[in-house]
């Protein structure tokens, strides 16, 4: 469980990371406003990313399969998006997938980078 624990811990800072440095490039080339609506995404996808971390963590000791449940942050920020004017659903929807990015970089990462052992 060590390794589970540091891959999420790892998971979970490049997401942080790769969240930060897309939040400044958008808000230098675009408005504050849209940056801010990348912001939110990428921290519901920060929480998406936490909360399947802990299913995964549950599986095989308390449950059988994984849920759907987390999903529903998704669909509840689109709705909100959809119906208040000031946010705008295809920022919020990239900064979300922010961590689908930092998944695919640390697997690029870990399986081209000489290993230190």
């Amino acid at each position: 469980m060590a390794e589970f624990y540091q891959l999420q811990q790892n998971l979970l800072i490049t997401t942080l990371v790769m969240a930060g440095v897309i939040f400044v490039s958008v808000w230098v080339f675009y408005t504050v406003a849209i940056a801010l609506n990348y912001l939110l995404g990428a921290c519901v996808g920060v929480v998406y990313l936490r909360m399947l971390a802990k299913n995964v963590e549950e599986l095989g000791r308390q449950r059988q399969k994984l849920g759907s449940a987390r999903l529903a942050l998704l669909i509840a920020l689109i709705l909100v998006a959809s119906q208040w004017n000031q946010l705008q659903i295809m920022p919020i929807f990239l900064g979300f997938l922010t961590y689908k990015v930092a998944l695919i970089t640390y697997v690029l990462w870990t399986s081209f980078a000489p290993s230190l052992d």
